[in-house]
């Protein structure tokens, strides 16, 4: 670290997910002198947890606590509280996302997906948002996006059939996926059946012969195709770039113009790291954090915040679960195989539809109900849900055991007041995030449409749109857009008013879309790279 304070970098990148290690690794091999700033631990460290959930290790068996900090961050997760200021009564948690070498990519189901060309005009697409802060377009559109959506499916190896509601001149750069399981076939076909047209689902797998799909934790073997492993092993090991993991940013130095210095912590004493182009990518709950942190006379309200959007129009997804109970018991539940968009595409914007893949196990899934009763209803009746926990815990085996799971996964709207809160709970970092009427009802809408596509298959609904703690797919918190009145990033990601930094993870989506978003900020981040390296 003491070296590392020594040098004058080509790029600082903050954080080492899958905006921040693309990017990083396009910029080490275009010959750029790079070094990653990481908050948690490398996940190829040889005490890295692998193949499982840190919570099954946990004694007793519990939600995610601050105690638990070692085993989650040898895990590649996030150990930091995070306080939701949504109602009156505050609540907080440990979020489900990741921090350490890979980022969230390191836990994902690997599902990596376009946009839609209609997702870059949000304004035509949702005429009726009251009080939704949408622009009229992206400042990009499709087709700029293409070359670099081909770049990235190419770079993650991505494995999966086209949707055929995508049309014929839509070409992604796929290699091959292994056959359907037979489960897979029968709901296949029984969707096509009903007039859907369903697609093998796009993943960043290599489909090892003992892969497990690890969704949730790291993989232990070489499946996965994470930021970490396809791209900042190989610019560590191969273009000269630097890792600091443990490395915490806690603000950024900068004058009228331009960041001067970035302030870590690492291992208990602070430095001061320079280089002449900073990269944030620490994700969208942490990236406005640190520039709401990195007040100044110059910069009162936060670095590049003149706009006051900054953790601003956060936005995460609605996303819900169907367990298939009935009709498809040969289905192997570990993988995610099939998706379908018929109910996104045909402009009624209802959302996307995707196999879900496995669960945690059901004592995992106890120990999470048992927090979210107790956040609604109080320690009692937590405390009577543990009596019960032997019961629900075998209900839930039983039933989680009998067929696929499906998740639907539905826009939320940018709106102004749903924001990060710094300063909040003992993690220091807050948010407010509330639905808004008319989302309720396109909820609803969904909901009732998919019980009835999916009924003879005896569905139940896990709801989980409505539940603030799922925020694996944040975003929105620094959005980029031509106006710097309306936006904090130009269309480049360069931060409005300050010429050296770029933001590149989820933060800078104006609107959400209702698609994983983990390729377009991979396929954004490869563009941006593009700008810099010959700037």
């Amino acid at each position: 670290m003491k070296d590392a304070a020594r040098i004058h970098w080509d790029v600082i990148v903050i954080g080492a997910g899958m905006g921040g290690a693309t990017i990083g690794h396009a910029l080490a091999q275009a010959g750029k002198r790079v070094v990653f700033c990481e908050r948690g631990r490398a996940a190829s460290r040889p005490d890295a947890v692998t193949g499982r959930y840190p919570e099954t290790g946990f004694r007793p068996a519990s939600a995610p606590q601050p105690e638990h900090e070692a085993l989650l961050a040898g895990a590649g997760r996030d150990w930091n509280e995070i306080d939701d200021a949504s109602r009156a009564r505050r609540r907080s948690w440990i979020p489900f996302v990741g921090a350490g070498t890979g980022g969230s990519s390191a836990l994902y189901g690997m599902a990596l997906e376009r946009l839609y060309p209609t997702d870059f005009t949000p304004r035509i697409m949702h005429p009726d948002a009251p009080g939704a802060d949408l622009p009229d377009a992206w400042p990009i559109d499709y087709a700029e996006l293409v070359p670099f959506y081909e770049a990235a499916e190419r770079l993650y190896r991505v494995r999966g059939e086209a949707d055929p509601l995508r049309g014929d001149d839509f070409r992604p750069a796929y290699l091959t996926p292994p056959v359907l399981t037979r489960g897979a076939e029968k709901l296949r076909d029984y969707l096509r059946d009903r007039g859907c047209h369903p697609y093998r689902l796009p993943q960043a797998c290599e489909f090892e012969p003992r892969c497990e799909c690890c969704q949730g934790y790291l993989c232990p073997r070489e499946c996965k195709n994470d930021s970490g492993r396809i791209c900042l092993e190989p610019a560590l090991a191969r273009h000269g770039a630097s890792l600091l993991e443990e490395c915490e940013v806690l603000h950024l130095e900068a004058d009228a113009t331009r960041v001067t210095g970035v302030v870590c912590r690492h291992r208990g004493e602070t430095h001061v790291l320079r280089g002449r182009v900073v990269i944030l990518a620490a994700g969208a709950l942490y990236s406005p954090a640190i520039l709401l942190a990195s007040r100044s006379t110059i910069w009162p309200d936060g670095l590049a915040n003149r706009s006051g959007l900054v953790g601003r129009n956060l936005m995460r997804h609605f996303i819900d679960l169907y367990v298939l109970r009935s009709g498809l018991e040969d289905a192997d539940r570990r993988w995610k195989e099939i998706a379908f968009n018929d109910c996104y595409a045909d402009g009624s914007r209802f959302g996307s539809v995707q196999s879900f893949g496995a669960l945690p196990p059901a004592a995992v899934l106890v120990a999470s109900l048992r927090q979210d009763v107790r956040h609604a209803w109080g320690p009692i009746a937590a405390g009577a849900l543990g009596l019960a926990g032997p019961a629900v815990r075998a209900y839930l085996e039983r039933t989680l055991s009998r067929g696929p799971i499906m998740a639907s996964i539905q826009e939320d709207l940018p709106y102004r007041d749903n924001r990060i809160v710094p300063g909040l709970g003992n993690g220091g970092l807050g948010f407010v995030y509330r639905i808004r009427p008319q989302d309720r009802v396109r909820i609803r809408r969904m909901r009732a449409h998919l019980r009835g596509l999916f009924a003879p298959f005896r569905p139940m609904l896990l709801a989980q749109a409505e539940n603030n703690q799922r925020l694996a797919h944040v975003c929105g918190t620094c959005r980029f857009g031509a106006d710097p009145a309306t936006s904090v990033l130009d269309r480049d990601n360069r931060a409005h008013g300050v010429d050296n930094l770029f933001v590149v993870d989820a933060s800078f989506f104006p609107t959400s879309g209702g698609i994983n978003p983990a390729l377009t900020v991979a396929a954004n981040a490869l563009r941006v790279a593009a700008r810099i390296a010959t700037a």
